[in-house]
C-alpha cells in the first residue's frame, strides 16, 4: 500500500503518480513540446535550489548552467532533488552552451527591447535562461538567445519567482485547460474532447524525369 512505513519511494515515481490527480492532467494531456531551464553565472546556492525544483515541479526536460558559482550538490533549498530526476549540463560560457536541434533560446530579462512575457508565443522546443541575482544576462548570452522576454514588474524579482512566472505563462500557453468565463468566478463550460481525426496518406512525389518525345509503337519497332 501506498504510505506504508518502510516503503522505498521515489521522486520520479511520486510525479508519475501525479498525473492521475484530476487538476494536474491538463498539464500533461495533448502537452506538446518540451524545454530546459538555465541560469547564468547564479551565485546563490538557495536561488540555484529554488529555480531547479520550480523547473521540475513545471515539468521541465533538462537543466543547465552556465558559468555558475555554486554546484548542484549545494542547491540544499531543491527537496525535489531535480539532479537525480532530469538531466543536468553546465558550460563554462554562453559560447560553448549546447542545445538540442530546433530548440530555441529564450532570454528572461528586463530590458526594454525585450518582449513582455503576457505577448510571448512561447516555442514548443525552448530553453529558458536566467540573469544572476546582482546583475543582467551576458551581452554574449543575450546574443545568443533568439528571443529575449520581460515580466512586467516594476523592478527585478527573485529568480525561483521568475522562472515560476515564465513557466506558469508557459503553462497557459500550451496546455490545454477549460476556458476561463467572461465574468468572475470559475469555468462555466468545459473544454472539448479531443478527437482523433481518420489517418491521413501522403504519397512521396515521384522523382523528376527528363521529357521524352514519346513514339508510337511502329516507331519503336523501326
Amino acid at each position: 500500500m501506498p504510505g506504508v512505513l518502510g516503503e522505498k519511494r521515489t521522486v520520479a515515481g511520486d510525479l508519475a503518480a501525479a498525473v492521475d490527480v484530476p487538476y494536474l492532467r491538463p498539464m500533461s494531456e495533448h502537452l506538446r513540446g518540451y524545454f530546459g531551464v538555465g541560469a547564468e553565472g547564479i551565485s546563490k546556492p538557495v536561488n540555484l535550489g529554488t529555480l531547479m525544483r520550480t523547473a521540475h515541479a513545471f515539468g521541465a526536460a533538462f537543466l543547465f548552467l552556465i558559468d555558475a558559482y555554486w554546484r548542484l550538490r549545494e542547491a540544499i533549498s531543491d527537496t525535489s532533488r531535480a539532479e537525480a530526476n532530469l538531466p543536468v549540463m553546465e558550460f563554462p560560457s554562453a559560447a560553448a552552451l549546447v542545445l538540442p536541434r530546433r530548440c530555441r533560446l529564450v532570454g528572461v530579462e528586463l530590458v526594454e527591447e525585450a518582449i513582455p512575457l503576457p505577448s510571448f508565443r512561447h516555442p514548443l522546443q525552448a530553453a529558458y535562461v536566467f540573469g544572476p541575482e546582482r546583475g543582467r544576462l551576458s551581452p554574449e548570452t543575450l546574443a545568443r538567445c533568439d528571443w529575449v522576454v520581460r515580466i512586467p514588474t516594476r523592478f527585478c524579482v527573485n529568480l525561483g519567482v521568475a522562472a515560476a512566472i515564465v513557466l506558469y505563462d508557459r503553462m497557459l500557453c500550451h496546455g490545454r485547460f477549460d476556458p476561463r468565463p467572461v465574468r468572475p468566478g470559475g469555468p462555466t463550460e468545459q473544454r472539448p474532447e479531443h478527437v482523433h481525426g481518420q489517418p491521413v496518406f501522403r504519397r512521396m512525389p515521384e522523382p523528376s524525369r527528363p521529357c521524352l518525345d514519346r513514339a508510337s509503337p511502329d516507331e519503336v519497332i523501326r
